[in-house]
Order: structure tokens, then C-alpha cells, then sequence
């Protein structure tokens, strides 16, 4: 661990209490101009640092910046082994995860970025990815005898463990909701898209791997959405909170894995089927062949979509895209 490092993560772990040079020294085994130094480069980078004399120093309370220190300290005790990766900047954090994946790197891979500048949502659409008001997180599965059409739990109980994450961190009384089946809204817009991909033996059918993405909107973009996304895009907070990205970010990640470690129960689906607002809407459905209007009837043990089209047949559905009357913008889906 490099000296910014070390020094970050005892700061995290004392915020907004002051450690004298000599504290620092002691405990990091480290000179006073390497700590100095180290003070200097998190202070380049935005993290505000109070430096008094006679006081030493201090991580103030109002950051907010993302870091695998930050993140690290609100996790579970049995989350401890995480290898959290932050990068202030990606082309995508599920290609880099893939990339990783593909060379071999175990469970428990976990990447954020403070950027995508090729951020991926699903049929290739570009995923709205801008600096410093998001949190861009991809994480490294590998479910042991998971086949294809088990994938969809990856991605549902992510969005119930998420919707649970941002009730806790939320200045809210309303709850997160899911639009089947990865999409997270609050306050009617949309702050969440969810992706999942994998790799599947050819041989046996079986996932080798998953790479589970999830983009969410804490801030306003500076610049301010792009106009084809304003009618749906919102975000948790208008105004900057107190580490609010590093809370958020672990309690998603306590709650995710505390239902991946129970991945061949379903005790998750209750959550996911009692925040999707779609069940008893009129929506368009649409698949690789066509595009059907239909009323939800409801969400099955597996969340799959259960539908009623217009001439009385029924079906459960695992794949396609819903479209609630009225919207303009087609949520996005897992698998095809």
C-alpha cells in the first residue's frame, strides 16, 4: 500500500478529528515530509484536508469523493476481503472487469470509477456517465452451477439490495421502486440502471462468470443531463452530502452479498416483487420479434414477468423491454 493510501485510510477511519504529524508518523511508520507530501497529493485531488499547527490534521466531514478506504470502512466484517479498485476515470468499469475476468481474476473483484467515458447500457446504448456526481461500480461473480436462465436472480437481487441501499442513505420518506427489471427510480425518475453480463461454458451451459454493473445518480450533472434523457433521469440528492457515495456504495454492497450468499434461495424476491411499480400496468412489451400491448399481472419466484396481451393469452417473461403507456423511453433489460 503506497503512502497517499496508508495515509487515507487512517483518516477515513478518524474523519473529521484531528491527528498530529507525530500521531501520523508514529502509526504509519512514515517521515513528516512524507505525510506532508501525502496531505498535499489527496488535497490536489479534492479531498478537503484542515492542516493546523499545534493540531496536525484533519479529514473534514463535507467530502464526498469515492474511495476504496471510504468504502471499506462501513462494510461487514465478512466483506473484509474485497478487492475494492477506484480509478477516477474508465472507458467502462464492466470492459475492465471482463478484461480482468478473462485473465483469470477471482470472486469478490470489485471496480469503481468517478467516470465512464464509454459507459455501456444494455443493446449497446450509451450509459450518461459524467464526473464526479455518480457512482460507477462493476463487481466479479462467479456463482457456482448458475445456468443461463438462473442469471436473472443477479441482476434482481441486485435491484432489491439497491433499493434498499438508497432508502438508507436517502433524506427521504419515499422508497426506491424497481421498473421491471433493472431499473431503479425515485421520486417517478429513473437514478439507476443495472447491467449484467456474462460468460457461459460452451460445453455445459453453465455461467463461468458474471460482471454485474450498476450506474446511479447522486448529483445533477454539472452540464446538466442531455435533453433526450431530462423526462427520466433524476437523482438522489440536489445538494452535496456528507459521504454519501462511499455509504451508499457499501451498504449496496452489504446487502447485495448477504443475498448472494444465499443465492439458490429466494427470500429476495418478496423485496423485488413489493417495489416494482409495473405489476397491474398496461404496458408495451417488446421482444426480439415484435412488440405487444399487455397488462402486468404480476412477478413470478423466478422475476420473470408475468402478462396478460390484449387477446386473453398469458406468458412469463425473462426477457424483453417494457414500456409503460404514456413514456417515452424504453427502460433497460439483462439478457435477451
Amino acid at each position: 500500500m503506497q503512502t497517499r493510501e496508508k495515509l487515507l485510510e487512517l483518516l477515513e477511519a478518524h474523519r473529521g478529528a484531528y491527528l498530529s504529524g507525530e500521531t501520523i508518523a508514529r502509526i504509519l511508520s512514515l517521515s513528516r515530509s512524507a505525510i506532508w507530501k501525502a496531505v498535499k497529493a489527496l488535497q490536489n485531488e479534492g479531498y478537503a484536508i484542515a492542516a493546523v499547527n499545534n493540531k496536525g490534521y484533519c479529514l473534514l466531514e463535507q467530502n464526498d469523493i469515492i474511495s476504496a478506504q471510504g468504502i471499506q470502512k462501513y462494510l461487514r466484517p465478512q466483506l473484509a476481503g474485497l478487492d475494492i479498485t477506484v480509478l477516477p476515470t474508465v472507458s467502462s468499469t464492466n470492459t475492465f472487469l471482463r478484461e480482468r475476468a478473462g485473465s483469470g481474476a477471482p470472486e469478490g473483484c470489485i471496480v469503481l470509477a468517478n467516470e465512464q467515458t464509454k459507459g455501456r447500457g444494455r443493446m449497446g446504448r450509451n450509459f450518461f456517465s459524467p464526473p464526479e456526481t455518480g457512482i460507477y461500480m462493476s463487481l466479479l461473480l462467479r456463482p457456482g452451477n448458475c445456468m443461463a436462465e438462473q442469471a436473472l436472480q443477479i441482476t434482481t437481487m441486485a435491484a432489491a439490495a439497491m433499493c434498499e441501499a438508497i432508502d438508507s442513505v436517502s433524506d427521504t420518506e419515499e422508497q426506491a421502486q424497481i421498473k421491471w427489471v433493472n431499473d431503479i427510480y425515485l421520486h417517478e425518475k429513473k437514478v439507476c440502471g443495472i447491467l449484467t453480463e456474462g460468460s457461459f461454458s460452451l460445453e455445459n451451459g453453465m455461467l463461468e462468470y458474471a460482471v454485474l454493473g450498476l450506474g446511479i445518480n447522486i448529483y445533477p450533472p454539472k452540464q446538466h443531463f442531455p435533453a433526450e434523457l431530462k423526462p427520466l433521469a433524476g437523482t438522489l440528492f440536489q445538494l452535496q452530502k456528507n459521504d454519501v457515495k462511499n455509504r451508499l456504495a457499501a451498504e449496496f454492497l452489504n446487502r447485495f452479498y448477504d443475498y448472494y450468499a444465499r443465492f439458490a434461495c429466494s427470500d429476495y424476491i418478496e423485496e423485488y416483487r413489493r417495489r416494482c411499480f409495473v405489476i397491474g400496468k398496461q404496458v408495451l412489451l417488446q421482444s426480439a420479434r415484435q412488440t405487444k400491448s399487455a397488462v402486468v399481472l404480476d412477478i413470478d419466484d423466478r422475476c420473470r414477468l408475468l402478462v396478460r396481451y390484449e387477446d386473453g393469452t398469458e406468458e412469463a417473461c425473462s426477457s424483453g423491454e417494457i414500456r409503460i403507456k404514456g413514456e417515452k423511453v424504453y427502460s433497460d433489460c439483462l439478457y435477451r
